[in-house]
């Protein structure tokens, strides 16, 4: 059976992405334009992320800690290029009362209660954290500084998508402090390595490492590092950025050390994040028109059990047995019991939700003494001996999280097309997509005239990009090496 109703990738990619969104329970619509609910299944992935990166953040040495979600609006400015890059995005709190309104019904701002202080709401903390910081670092023995945030944060946005663009989400941000450049832009690189790591082994989501262009650059930063994937309708999606951000910000609010030759110098500063977008790149990575899938690592239900037709006490007794062995190896699986809804309906619901394997047993099943399975990712079914279940639930685990990834991975590179003309780059985008290798001559002018005639940026300039004399697409001036070009969300 298929799940009636979900309009086609083919047809309508957007549609199909905001139905999956909302028909497999990951997100609701909410009354605050521009925002979204983030719904139990949804939020159970979420988690999953945050669970595994915490993790890795803290085996690497760095502690969470929470800042302000208010800055006051004077820190914006103290680094020009931070406060140019978000100013349009700022949410700005003006006053801190309301009261009855005079006229009539209803609630005013009480024009008495103006803050003496704007307050912007975070769209990044790097202003109030590099404040709090001048206090907390006096000597080279306070460095490094490894601290993380997971908080939500605010960049208003006029025209949004749930989890790839909303004006409020969810994110970590890391900021570090180092006594020298080059501890500094090697904390850049491994983070970077770890969001990598984290995206190809747990979300099996290919990506690409590479640099921002100077004018893809984090406002404020000196270099932005990224991971880039590509979805299935062959549009880019940055993943995480991590900034080496030199001592621009140590120097905006004064930030320095006394060094093991006892002389007073600024600190050097990295930034990174991964957000919520992380979940629009998981469904649009994987998902098919049928449904959500969900790499197993990340899926809230990794195996679930459905009887056929209805719950019996020999078929209770045996799942019972089944699940007490999967959950000792740490197997999230759940026993459908609920005799309201046949087992059609139910297998139609798991396959929306992208839940990894299905189980189906009926009495006629254990007398031959084997199962039915369902593989959520080819929509294989097969027969599958009681005996040695668990052992085979456990490797097809692993065996669908690395096929995810596989099949992910050829996508990618079947649409990484190298081009050396402006025609060719023309006609790639237009009739495959994806990443575009092509020669650019470095200029930001170039790069945005480009856009302007294509509406594809430079994703990054990959970090294996080899050495290779050429000439730009566009203006013809000699290029040292090949970027990537995509359409990108």
């Amino acid at each position: 059976m298929e799940n009636k109703g979900i309009t086609s990738r083919e047809d309508d990619y957007s549609k199909w992405y905001n139905e999956i969104v909302l028909r497999a329970g990951l997100a609701d619509y909410s009354p605050v334009k521009g925002c979204m609910v983030i719904k139990p299944y949804g939020f159970g992935i979420w988690e999953r992320m945050k669970e595994q990166l915490d993790k890795m953040f803290k085996e690497t040495g760095h502690v969470n800690a929470y800042f302000p979600l208010f800055i006051p609006k004077s820190f914006l400015s103290r680094e020009a290029d931070h406060v140019e890059g978000f100013a349009k995005e700022c949410a700005v709190v003006t006053h801190h009362r309301l009261m009855n309104n005079p006229d009539g019904e209803g609630v005013v701002v009480d024009p008495s209660a103006k803050l003496e202080e704007e307050l912007i709401v975070r769209p990044t903390s790097e202003t109030i954290i590099w404040n709090t910081y001048r206090d907390w670092i006096n000597s080279y023995r306070d460095l490094p500084l490894l601290i993380n945030q997971w908080a939500n944060v605010v960049r208003w946005e006029m025209r949004t998508r749930m989890f790839l663009r909303t004006a409020e989400f969810l994110w970590q941000e890391g900021h570090t402090a180092h006594a020298t450049k080059n501890e500094a832009i090697d904390e850049s690189r491994m983070i970077l390595d770890l969001y990598a790591k984290f995206a190809e082994e747990w979300m099996a989501m290919p990506v690409i490492k590479g640099i921002k262009t100077a004018n893809e650059r984090f406002a404020g930063a000196d270099e932005t590092f990224t991971i880039e994937a590509l979805m299935q309708d062959g549009k880019a999606l940055q993943s995480g950025t991590s900034h080496f951000l030199g001592q621009n910000f140590a120097k905006a609010f004064d930030v320095t050390f006394l060094n093991e030759n006892q002389k007073r110098d600024h600190v050097w500063a990295t930034s990174w994040g991964v957000s919520t977008r992380l979940m629009g790149g998981l469904i649009m990575t994987h998902s098919d028109d049928q449904g959500l899938i969900i790499p197993p690592r990340l899926a809230p239900l990794q195996v679930v059990i459905v009887p056929v037709p209805k719950p019996n006490e020999v078929i209770n007794t045996f799942v019972n047995g089944i699940m007490e062995e999967l959950k000792a190896r740490g197997i999230r699986v759940k026993y459908d019991m609920d005799k309201k809804k046949r087992p059609g309906f139910k297998y139609n619901q798991y396959e929306l939700q992208g839940v990894p394997v299905r189980l189906a047993i009926g009495k006629r099943d254990l007398e031959n003494n084997q199962v039915e399975i369902a593989r959520r990712d080819t929509k294989e079914k097969y027969n599958q001996p009681t005996e040695g279940l668990t052992d085979h639930i456990e490797q097809l685990l692993v065996d669908i999280q690395n096929s995810l990834f596989e099949r992910a991975k050829a996508y990618r590179d079947e649409h990484i097309t190298p081009v050396d003309t402006f025609d060719e780059f023309k006609e790639v985008l237009e009739s495959k997509s994806g990443f575009i290798s092509a020669h650019w001559d470095g200029t930001t002018e170039t790069e945005l005239k480009i856009k302007e005639l294509t509406k594809a940026t430079i994703r990054c300039i990959p970090l294996d990009a080899p050495e290779e004399e050429g000439k730009c697409i566009l203006t013809g001036q000699p290029s040292g090496k090949r970027v990537l070009f995509a359409k990108a969300y």
